[in-house]
């Protein structure tokens, strides 16, 4: 049963992270109105409390809180191009993943509609929405998320980044590139151990391991980042030529074991263009000057 008191809150988008907000704002007594392109998906929430909309119009119009859970955001333009009449003074969270440069783009197109808007990206599962472990990043008026923390850490701890909308968005993709890395990375050696007959049921373990360990290696000789931002890359610890060395291995191994090598050449390209400019001596941090900086060719 929904408490007066509390904020109402409308959801587009129900897919496992629109459903899982949803509950999570109905099971703290928000009242929420939903709507999806396919009505089926809004059935189980509306036997739970919530409130479906007939058009995406009136979902707008029902709360002066907006959350969009999209597939990106022209799916955004898709759903609200007809429903522009009922922005005006309405706050839009949109919480789709899509490019920094896109949401910029979303943030003027709502302000042209009289609309606030925030970007979101949510760092967890859908299981996970609303649990001590979740939280989002946002950007964009501090002011707006200000009004709306309380209902907005329903679903997890809010981070504030700044005004600029795309930097929440910036944010969100770059946990998603450690995040995508590391599953590439796992099933990659998952596949490398498989060919001397281990299971996946045996290596992940050990390989988990590894994964876990990462954050006290890399902070073995003192915080990284100072280091990394004074420009600072002192190989007392391990060096690039150290690593080189390791990328190889991983190369001939990967190759001779018959399997995919896109992964490892592409690591293995960090270290030896660090040697190629002179850094071979300088711990394995050094990579990220080429990292920033990639000759013409490989753009």
């Amino acid at each position: 049963m929904a408490h007066s008191g509390e904020t109402s809150v409308t959801v587009i988008g129900l897919g496992p992270m629109g459903q899982a907000m949803t509950r999570t704002w109905l099971g703290a007594g928000h009242p929420v109105t939903v709507w999806n392109r396919t009505p089926s998906r809004a059935a189980a929430l509306v036997a739970e409390g919530a409130t479906r909309a007939a058009t995406p119009a009136d979902a707008v119009a029902a709360s002066d809180l907006v959350i969009l859970s999209l597939t990106d955001y022209q799916a955004m333009y898709d759903v609200l191009d007809g429903a522009t009449r009922s922005l005006s003074g309405r706050t839009i969270v949109n919480l789709s993943s899509d490019t920094p440069d896109r949401t910029r783009e979303a943030a003027t197109w709502a302000a042209k509609h009289g609309a606030t808007f925030l970007t979101g990206g949510v760092m967890i599962p859908a299981p996970m929405v609303g649990t001590k472990e979740a939280y989002v990043y946002y950007s964009g008026p501090e002011a707006v998320l200000d009004r709306h923390r309380t209902t907005l850490a329903r679903i997890g701890v809010p981070r504030y980044l700044g005004e600029d909308p795309g930097l929440a968005q910036l944010m969100y993709q770059a946990n998603l590139d450690v995040f995508l890395s590391t599953l590439s990375a796992l099933l990659h050696a998952t596949a490398l151990m498989g060919t001397a007959g281990f299971t996946a049921t045996k290596a992940l373990p050990e390989l988990l391991d590894t994964i876990r360990g990462v954050p006290a290696m890399l902070e073995a000789g003192g915080p990284a980042g100072p280091r990394i931002d004074a420009g600072e890359h002192p190989g007392t610890l391990s060096t690039v030529t150290m690593m080189d060395a390791t990328a190889d291995h991983i190369v001939t191994t990967s190759e001779a074991a018959g399997i995919d090598l896109a992964l490892p050449k592409a690591v293995q390209a960090h270290y030896a263009r660090a040697i190629a400019d002179g850094h071979g001596a300088d711990n394995w941090t050094r990579i990220i000057d080429g990292i920033r900086s990639p000759r013409p060719e490989t753009r």
